[in-house]
């Protein structure tokens, strides 16, 4: 039986970080699911992103540790979650949900699934903001 895990980001201008998140999150499961935030998404929270959502959806479905890449629902940031089914949900070590709240949401929904968070990777380095910063301040 395949044991799914899902996890989520923007993954705008990918760099070893990302691709360390995603090894740690399939040693959880053998069929990656990456959700990706949407661009409606980042522009609500005031967050620009050099790639648009059809861009970084198609790099990330190149990688060959990603099994399956979409972009999350706009309306209903659970619907993924419900229509894909994943037996883990592994958070970014930055992500800003916290476990008990995610857990206590999926469970009125009727969604029984572990939740992990990831480790950061070299985050004074492998960080998207400081390599945007870096990036854009450089001539």
């Amino acid at each position: 039986m395949t044991k799914k895990v899902m996890c989520f980001g923007t993954f705008d201008l990918l760099h070893l970080g990302h691709l360390n998140y995603f090894q740690q999150a399939k040693q959880y499961g053998d069929h990656l699911i990456v959700v990706l935030a949407r661009d409606k998404t980042k522009e609500k929270q005031h967050k620009e992103t050099i790639f648009d959502e059809e861009e970084r959806l198609q790099l990330i479905k190149s990688l060959k540790i990603v099994d399956d890449a979409v972009l999350g629902n706009l309306e209903d940031h659970y619907k993924i979650i419900k229509e894909k089914k994943p037996d883990v949900i592994c958070l970014g070590y930055d992500h800003q949900i916290k476990e008990d709240f995610l857990q206590k949401e999926l469970t009125k929904l009727g969604l029984n699934l572990k939740i992990v968070r990831a480790k950061p990777y070299k985050s004074h380095k492998h960080k998207s903001t400081k390599i945007r910063k870096k990036f854009l301040n450089t001539k």
